[in-house]
């Protein structure tokens, strides 16, 4: 089979190479899937610069979530079958032909549910359902801010906070995006490149603080979002796409830029912080990833949720794809078809 081949970090148009590779063996619980092709997260980004540590030693097959069709299934497989198409999420190795993974990492889906949406629905709108219903349990009229709200992951939990009506901060970077948070229903869009985010917020919310914050963005934003929260508030730390900066130095920076905290001063002032890394959650609770995965298939089923489809790539194109993506270019999920 083909698959794009991480070869050195480095530049998006100097890192991958396709290449003719060994297809994967199917064991006990685990389908193959001959992929029609796959989605980009921005921990593609952080492997591809080598800043991303879980990525496999290189060369290596990156890739967390396919579309495909089910060719072959293990033994104890019985919630999909051969020929079912799929959308799933795999532990690397997504960027390639016939992609393998375990049964509780994928649904089955409509033969005609476009490419660009169900390559959302595992990494991006799971990682949304589990921290929105699962880490934070939200209500009516919780204030919640939401950072780069016209991403995937972003738009999952705009969806997710509209339908819990909750009062909706957004953060994004143009005026095309804050147009698009405005359609989606964010009462409230920031600009975060012309605005201090905090204080547009604090104008709003005043000392009663924000209820939920979710931040894939890492570094300062983390520490001005401390600040927000009010009683009983929590912030929801789900990536650190800062991170991705272009030298060694901006890296620490954005490291540094977090804080230093001690647990006695969030039992004090009531707030909270939690961590969420979903590679953690399908290595070791998969019957979790499992149950968000049902959860978000039948909301998208029943029109709660829309994934955003948006730019798709031709494999010639991976380079340009995590340009793309890298310069937060993007509104919904980006994705690459072979």
């Amino acid at each position: 089979m083909k698959a794009a081949v991480l070869v050195r970090n480095s530049s998006a148009e100097n890192s991958f190479e396709i290449r003719e590779v060994e297809t994967p063996k199917v064991q006990d619980g685990q389908v193959l899937i001959k992929t029609e092709g796959f989605g980009l997260n921005f921990a593609d980004i952080m492997a591809r610069q080598g800043s991303y540590q879980d990525c496999p030693p290189l060369p290596a097959i990156i890739g967390y979530d396919v579309v495909g069709e089910v060719v072959e299934i293990g033994s104890g497989v019985d919630t999909v079958k051969v020929g079912d198409r799929v959308t799933a999420m795999t532990r690397f190795g997504g960027y390639a032909e016939y992609a393998i993974t375990d049964y509780r990492a994928c649904a089955k889906i409509a033969k005609d549910y476009p490419f660009g949406k169900a390559t959302a629905l595992t990494t991006q709108y799971c990682t949304a359902y589990y921290c929105f219903e699962e880490m934070m349990n939200l209500y009516e009229g919780d204030k919640v801010l939401i950072h780069a709200a016209a991403g995937g992951v972003g738009t999952a939990l705009v969806q997710l906070a509209k339908y819990r009506k909750c009062e909706i901060f957004g953060t994004a970077g143009s005026d095309a995006k804050l147009a698009y948070l405005k359609e989606m229903g964010v009462q409230h869009p920031i600009n975060y490149r012309t605005h201090d985010f905090a204080e547009e917020v604090r104008k709003i919310v005043g000392d009663s603080g924000i209820d939920a914050i979710f931040d894939p963005v890492g570094g300062k934003s983390v520490k001005k979002g401390i600040k927000l929260l009010g009683s009983g508030g929590r912030i929801l730390l789900f990536g650190a796409s800062d991170m991705t900066g272009s030298n060694v130095f901006e890296k620490i920076g954005t490291g540094l830029g977090f804080g230093i905290y001690h647990p006695v001063e969030f039992m004090l002032s009531s707030k909270a912080m939690f961590g969420v890394n979903m590679l953690r959650i399908a290595d070791n609770r998969p019957f979790v990833l499992q149950r968000c995965l049902d959860h978000v298939v039948r909301l998208v089923e029943e029109g709660v949720l829309d994934p955003k489809e948006g730019k798709v790539f031709k494999i010639e194109e991976l380079a340009q794809a995590h340009s793309y993506l890298e310069g937060r270019k993007s509104m919904g999920k980006v994705s690459v078809l072979w």
